[in-house]
């Protein structure tokens, strides 16, 4: 009798990239972005109807699945919120169960303890590194920095689930407008991605992880650069995903932010405790 067939080890990687309009993404060359969703998907998300067009609120939602009626961030002063009682897909993850988590981010109130934050109150691993001035260029920088810490982390240790944080474009669009500072700010962002994508591979083990990645952007941004409004360039986010429960094509119904921490749940396995009481689904799988 042959021996049973190893068990492919499940493996996450998110990452969000900040502010990026859904209808300008179709206009530009983004090879890595194109190869998930051709093997898996990317579609539009549109935003709940009473949550901000904001990063807080946003964010939050997308990691802890559930909307700010719960969670309590209602824009990017954190003050008030309810993290405690639902707490990031990494922090409930390394807390319950103990398992491997990473977070790479720039922005103050994702990873450290100012404006309310932290949103990512205790993963198992933390890469923080700060803007050194409020400039599309040191945003950039700042970016360039995480996405090397995460392929270093991604290519030298063994995270379960990982969140990579990408704020350059957001801010470019704040300084600069959506013009062509903003386009060239999101093929950097790609090109990053790509570098994420090669660590992935390039580890010894990745023949036996079956790896879901999702890439994630919380909201638009108006044609002069901001957000907040309702307008549909900044109510219109999108997601992307590949990985062995996504067959190619959109998934049937409407994907929603809440859904991306069900997803990460049912992508390792983990049984989504009703008593979390989380308002997302899985998308597939």
């Amino acid at each position: 009798m042959s021996a049973n067939p190893t068990i492919p080890q499940p493996r996450v990687l998110v990452v969000g990239i900040d502010g990026v309009r859904y209808d300008l993404l179709q206009e530009l060359p983004t090879p890595n972005l194109d190869g998930i969703a051709e093997t898996g998907f990317l579609a539009p998300v549109e935003i709940d109807p009473g949550t901000p067009t904001m990063s807080g609120p946003c964010w939050a939602t997308i990691v802890t699945g559930v909307t700010p009626a719960k969670h309590g961030v209602w824009g990017n002063n954190f003050a008030g919120n309810r993290l405690d009682v639902f707490p990031d897909f990494a922090t409930r993850l390394a807390r319950l169960d103990g398992r491997r988590t990473f977070v790479a981010a720039g922005w103050d109130p994702l990873v450290i303890q100012r404006d309310g934050g932290p949103l990512f109150r205790a993963p198992s691993r933390l890469s923080y590194v700060a803007p050194a001035a409020h400039t599309a260029e040191a945003w950039e920088e700042c970016d360039e920095q995480i996405t090397a810490e995460a392929v270093h982390v991604l290519s030298t240790s063994d995270p379960e689930v990982s969140f990579v944080y990408l704020g350059a474009v957001d801010e470019t669009c704040h300084l600069l407008g959506c013009g062509d500072d903003y386009r060239k700010a999101v093929i950097r962002a790609d090109e990053r991605l790509g570098r994420l994508l090669a660590a992935i591979r390039r580890r010894e083990s990745c023949v036996e992880e079956a790896w879901t990645v999702l890439v994630v952007t919380d909201h638009g941004h108006v044609d002069a650069g901001g957000h907040g409004g309702d307008s549909p360039e900044e109510r219109t986010a999108w997601l992307a995903g590949t990985g062995p429960h996504f067959p190619p094509g959109v998934p049937a119904g409407p994907v929603r932010h809440v859904d991306v921490a069900a997803q990460i749940y049912a992508a390792l396995g983990r049984t989504i405790d009703p008593h979390w009481t989380l308002d997302g689904r899985p998308f597939a799988g």
